[in-house]
């Protein structure tokens, strides 16, 4: 049997275990593992693949990124200021038809820039936003929609894990990738307060509980004009916050790692000073950091096992080679890798996926001369899709367990995201047309 026909047969193993249960990491070291093995005649060179990958990996400094930022995002969800956020937002568009759903768009998008992580989101905005817009007459569906939609912001605008899992992946700047992600970003905030206001206005019995002028008045914050001091004293920490992270990553004054561990400081001085913060709680932060950043290392070394035995089957050359001769061009075949991240999306989590598919189609695309920093931002849109999708969906998962009510399924979740995922489709389509949307900033930086 050809090295090539193994590495196919692995990728068909691999989505069956995947589909049956087993967990990702493990399904991608024991593919990886026989994969070199029966490729290799020998069982000690697939051992000894372990243990380089391992080490090869994750032995560089840039790894230190991911749990830096994951303990910032998690010390600023516990300090309090996915609230502030959300308060700034609902005092900004209260008067608005839709307004509390756009605030929650618009919180999730400001937390996004301080935080990088959509479950940290998907979790403090299921406790903010969903009983406020109950409580003004909006429909289930609209408001758990509407914060497992808006969640995925948390990995678009930056920082963002997934960009520097993109950029450890394909060699390319932390800084640049996060610039990258700002145009698209915005751009997916605009759409998302487009579509509530269009919603609002046009299928009002998709938002509100009944749909009369009383019960859309009702949706509309009544609440008396707000005092600028207090506007201004909960935007001072998210303002310095974002200003000493990203400020400080792209005027050149930290590394990535060390805007996120200086970012993490001043997360854990806010909630310090606010006592928002226990000994306990700041144990428990500790071990969700170290939960989530020990799930992404050991993804990262099993897919560059998974990246090694494709590189010794000659798979990604051979699949460049049969795409070049198909005659479907770039877009066709960027269109068959979208496609194939959305139907991943449904089954598996989007770390999974990007470490998966980026090496399975980089040597096919690079024949293109695509712009990898461009790449990486279809990528990281088109995986944040499966967030919403079932039976997998992780952002709805993360909303209804935060909730943990009877009388939300995760049905009513799945359909009020299901039109919050068409827009995400709709932005990595004019990504894909106007790739200037993710890479101005980028050009403009230099």
């Amino acid at each position: 049997m050809e090295a090539f026909e193994i590495a196919l047969i692995s990728v068909g193993a691999m989505l069956a275990l995947i589909y049956i249960g087993l967990h990702i990491g493990t399904t991608l070291a024991l593919i990886s593992f026989i994969g070199v093995w029966v490729i290799k005649g020998n069982a000690t060179i697939a051992l000894n693949l372990l243990w380089v990958s391992a080490y090869d990996s994750v032995n560089n400094y840039v790894f230190a990124a991911i749990p830096t930022f994951v303990l910032m995002g998690f010390l600023v969800a516990a300090a309090g200021m996915g609230r502030d956020a959300y308060d700034i937002a609902q005092m900004m568009l209260r008067r608005v038809k839709g307004g509390l759903g756009m605030a929650t768009v618009v919180a999730n998008a400001i937390f996004a820039a301080i935080t990088g992580v959509s479950v940290a989101s998907a979790s403090v905005f299921s406790k903010l936003s969903v009983p406020e817009m109950l409580r003004h007459g909006y429909t289930v569906r609209f408001a758990v929609g509407t914060v497992a939609g808006s969640s995925v912001l948390g990995m678009l605008i930056p920082p963002s894990v997934l960009f520097i899992i993109y950029a450890l992946i394909t060699e390319q700047s932390v800084g640049d990738m996060f610039v990258a992600g700002i145009g698209p970003g915005l751009l997916l905030t605009v759409i998302y307060c487009a579509q509530i206001f269009i919603m609002a206005h046009w299928f009002p019995q998709s938002v509100y509980v009944r749909a009369s002028a009383s019960a859309q008045s009702t949706a509309v914050e009544p609440a008396q004009e707000p005092e600028k001091g207090e506007i201004l004293r909960k935007a001072m920490p998210i303002t310095l916050l974002i200003t000493l992270v990203l400020g400080g990553l792209y005027g050149g004054v930290f590394t990535p790692v060390e805007a996120g561990a200086a970012g993490a400081f001043l997360g854990l001085i806010f909630a310090w000073v606010r006592r928002t913060l226990t000994w306990r709680g700041l144990w428990d932060v500790l071990l969700e950091t170290g939960s989530v950043t020990a799930t992404l290392l050991f993804l990262i070394v099993a897919a560059s096992m998974y990246s090694r035995m494709l590189g010794l089957s000659g798979l990604p050359n051979e699949l460049a080679a049969m795409f070049e001769a198909s005659g479907l061009g770039f877009h066709g075949l960027l269109t068959i890798y979208v496609i194939i991240i959305l139907i991943l999306g449904c089954i598996i989590d989007s770390a999974s996926i990007m470490l998966i598919m980026v090496p399975l189609f980089i040597a096919a695309l690079k024949v293109y001369q695509i712009d990898l920093v461009w790449f990486g931002v279809v990528t990281v849109i088109a995986t944040e899709v499966g967030l919403l999708t079932p039976p997998f969906g992780l952002a709805v998962f993360v909303v209804h367990s935060t909730l943990a009510r009877a009388d939300i399924s995760l049905k009513d979740i799945f359909i009020g995201a299901m039109p919050f995922a068409v827009s995400m489709c709709v932005v990595t389509a004019l990504v894909v047309i106007f790739p200037e949307i993710a890479t101005f900033l980028v050009k403009l930086r230099f």
